[in-house]
């Protein structure tokens, strides 16, 4: 076994072919560029003392430098840590603390940031800057010399590579353990999943610290060109797919809810898009169903978590499924070496046969090792066969599709009746008046807990409480309807994307 890295020289074939492009700034980074700038940097780094084993945190806005940090941070053997530009001082200090990093890497408007949280971390003792010179920090221009000639530091397949934190929506992050042979599992999976080949073009709207950077990294890998955004925006997407000549898209539902929001014609932009990836929450079938129709895209329904590398264990719903699935539903088939099962809650030793609800446990071999220090979260859900406990609701129907119904926290139990807040979002939604919705539950004195809509109304509508009571009433079991209905200009999600439920019920719970 080897270094993950590898294959960047063996890519080194495609020379002046880029391998990422960065409209933000102009510029585009070829595949002898990626390789010789990798290899600088890791030379760099292990210059500055960082060796096989230590960890080097990575704060900075999506951008090429990004993808090479991550990349010489690997190649010298040490073990990357992702991290948002959107995180604050005392959220990057915890991380720098919790992984024990010995360097940062991040730009000056980051390190203003930090500087005062993390100026005297105990084991930080390099602090590199990518866009300039900053007193008492380390210029990414002075890593190493840019001959350097460095070649991929030897390790097993169990051999740490990443710590991929949590989104800490439901408390204290945890770092998942990854591994280089993890990363080369995701990435057989990934190329298999999409298809992949050296011709195409993806244009990558996921932020570079969130496991869906191994999209764009099973692009790279395959020989194609990844087109970087920072962040989404509508125009700018358009703009890009057509430009860019896109081949596959990153997608998400508020971005899909957006693109059916435009005016027709719109759907002409995206005759070179061959798929479409979705994932980090439910897609409403609704929704799904009328932007297939519309933009005549397959979307690629993915499910999988930051402790499996995305789809590196996980499943997938491919253009293949769709003459047979439903596909406005599922989350497809495993994928790879992937096997999924469903068990019960309360008890993860019980298989549940299809059609059953319970909790989705995953297998395969880009499973985490387990939780950065959390050796009781890590027996938790890592069981000793193999399994991972998702923390997901779902069942596998008769012809092996999984489906998620929910989130196993956000179940709402009233008077003892089980409440699961996405089966009753996907019909809710359904009103014509309804524009986004979330469900969540508040305590309640004498039921334990009662459901809650949090409703984003379409432009120009009104809807009462009692329309919306009396639509769910007609569509489902009276213990499943709200009993309250907010109305809200936009729902709390992390960057635009992952639904924050806990916000809502800590925003409500007193109302």
């Amino acid at each position: 076994m080897t270094n993950f890295t590898a294959f960047l020289d063996n890519n080194a074939r495609y020379e002046d072919k880029p391998a990422l492009v960065h409209p933000a700034s102009g510029r585009t980074c070829s595949f002898r560029d990626l390789l010789a700038e990798t290899m600088r940097v890791a030379s760099g780094l292990a210059a500055l003392g960082v060796s096989k084993g230590d960890r080097v945190c990575i704060y900075l806005d999506s951008s090429p430098e990004y993808l090479i940090s991550y990349c010489a941070v690997w190649r010298a053997g040490a073990i990357a840590v992702p991290l948002n530009i959107a995180l604050r001082k005392g959220e990057v200090r915890y991380h720098v603390d919790d992984a024990g990093a010995k360097a940062l890497i991040t730009s000056k408007q980051g390190w203003e940031t930090a500087r005062g949280a993390c100026s005297r971390a105990a084991t930080l003792t390099a602090i590199i800057i990518v866009d300039g010179d900053v007193k008492g920090t380390v210029p990414w221009s002075s890593l190493g010399e840019q001959d350097a000639r460095f070649a991929p530091v030897h390790c097993d397949c169990n051999d740490l590579c990443q710590l991929q934190y949590t989104s800490g929506t439901t408390g204290k992050p945890k770092g998942a353990m990854l591994t280089h042979g993890n990363w080369m599992a995701a990435m057989d999976a990934e190329r298999d999943v999409l298809d992949l080949c050296n011709e195409d073009v993806y244009l990558g709207i996921y932020p570079m610290a969130h496991v869906g950077v191994s999209w764009g990294i099973a692009v790279v890998k395959a020989g194609g060109t990844w087109v970087i955004m920072e962040r989404f925006d509508l125009d700018r997407y358009l703009d890009l797919v057509e430009s860019m000549q896109a081949t596959v898209v990153a997608g998400m539902p508020p971005v899909i809810h957006s693109l059916l929001a435009t005016p027709p014609g719109t759907e002409d932009t995206f005759s070179s898009a061959r798929l479409m990836i979705s994932g980090g929450g439910p897609l409403h079938p609704r929704i799904w169903k009328e932007f297939h129709a519309r933009f005549d895209t397959p979307i690629v329904n993915a499910y999988g978590l930051s402790e499996t590398i995305v789809v590196g264990t996980g499943t997938a719903i491919r253009p293949d499924d769709y003459k047979t699935a439903d596909e406005f539903r599922s989350v497809g088939k495993p994928v790879g070496y992937s096997e999924v099962t469903i068990v019960d809650v309360t008890d993860p030793s019980v298989s549940l046969p299809a059609g059953e609800v319970g909790e989705i446990a995953l297998r395969g071999p880009a499973v985490a090792r387990g939780y950065w220090n959390m050796p009781g979260a890590t027996r938790d859900v890592f069981l000793p066969e193999g399994w991972f406990l998702t923390g997901d609701i779902g069942y596998i129907d008769e012809d092996g599709m999984l489906a998620i119904t929910d989130r196993k926290k956000d179940m709402i139990v009233m008077s003892g009746w089980k409440i699961y807040p996405t089966e009753v979002e996907k019909v809710l939604i359904e009103h014509p008046g309804i524009r986004d919705i979330a469900i969540f539950g508040i305590p309640d004195l004498h039921r334990g807990e009662i459901p809650v809509a949090a409703v984003v109304p379409e432009n120009g509508c009104v809807i009462s409480p009692e329309e919306l009571m009396a639509f769910g009433k007609a569509r489902l079991a009276g213990y499943k309807v709200p009993r309250k209905v907010v109305i809200l200009d936009e729902l709390p999600r992390v960057h635009g994307w992952k639904l924050l439920r806990r916000d809502l019920r800590d925003r409500f719970r007193e109302a």
